[in-house]
């Protein structure tokens, strides 16, 4: 039997047949297809066509070891590019779910084209862990050069509202690489350098734009003023100093002006914020988180 009650073909018959007409030599699928395998075989030869050369590849499981679906997360691949992951941590990573070469994680395309090989394909299953792929993207944004970087974030802006200039973007991108994890990080960070003025998240204004802090401000502020045009270093030195004169630790000092100028705790370096957005805007932003103290 070859066609179903309705006239669609079984699958191993037209599986074959798909294979023969297409010229196939090499059948890599996952080892759920193995029960497949003999049957196929058998067809190939009765209909006297070369047998091509089959491989059968671990399963990709969840984190519970049951095959992956819907209810793990994602499960389209322009899900993942929506979600800020690069097409070649993606590639390396599920590559890597299920063949090794040594100890090396991470592979550049041409890596992976070059040192490919079937001996070292796995025969048990992978578990899909989202941690290591976020890690791993980490990884290949770090190695990435910042022009291509540009190209990737720009359109994430662009999602957002915030229309860029592709040289300006190139200078405010290098501060964000170390810490972003993803291109959406990267995108999120990036817009406060296009936008003017800041949106608050009200817990952070709320714990460190205070009346208490509100005196630091004020000095950081003339700092500001007076030193950024000397650029980051001078200008980290001259809060460090600061901060040595009244007693306290430079995050005491500093935490305040970050949220004052980006509106969260977690950022870019501040110094080169500070100097990437500009003294007027810089000033400007202090000034608004001032009025929110109160005095």
């Amino acid at each position: 039997m070859i066609l179903r009650a309705d006239g669609v073909p079984l699958y191993n018959f037209g599986a074959v047949v798909d294979d023969v007409e297409m010229g196939i030599t090499l059948v890599a699928r996952g080892d759920d297809h193995i029960v497949n395998t003999p049957r196929q075989i058998l067809m190939y030869q009765a209909l006297g066509y070369p047998v091509p050369t089959f491989a059968h590849l671990p399963m990709i499981l969840g984190a519970d070891k049951q095959r992956l679906s819907k209810r793990h997360g994602a499960v389209s691949v322009l899900q993942y590019r929506d979600d800020g992951y690069l097409p070649g941590a993606l590639v390396n990573y599920l590559v890597r779910l299920g063949w090794s070469h040594g100890d090396q994680e991470i592979f550049s395309l041409q890596e992976l084209i070059e040192k490919f090989d079937w001996e070292h394909v796995g025969d048990t299953a992978g578990v899909f862990n989202p941690e290591k792929l976020l890690w791993l993207n980490q990884q290949w944004i770090k190695a990435t050069p910042v022009p291509e970087l540009a190209r990737h974030v720009a359109p994430l802006l662009a999602q957002r509202g915030v229309q860029v200039d592709s040289e300006r973007l190139a200078r405010v991108l290098p501060p964000i690489v170390e810490r972003a994890k993803t291109l959406v990080d990267m995108a999120e960070q990036a817009r406060t350098f296009f936008e003017k003025g800041v949106r608050f998240d009200e817990a952070a204004a709320k714990k460190n734009l205070t009346p208490d802090t509100r005196p630091l401000l004020v000095e950081a502020r003339d700092l500001v003023a007076r030193r950024i045009g000397e650029g980051p270093h001078a200008l980290e030195q001259a809060f460090r100093e600061l901060a040595t004169q009244r007693g306290l630790g430079l995050g005491k000092l500093a935490q305040p002006v970050r949220v004052a100028v980006t509106g969260t705790t977690v950022s870019p370096p501040l110094f080169e914020t500070l100097v990437l957005l500009g003294r007027d805007e810089a000033l400007a932003r202090i000034d608004a988180a001032l009025a929110r103290t109160g005095g």
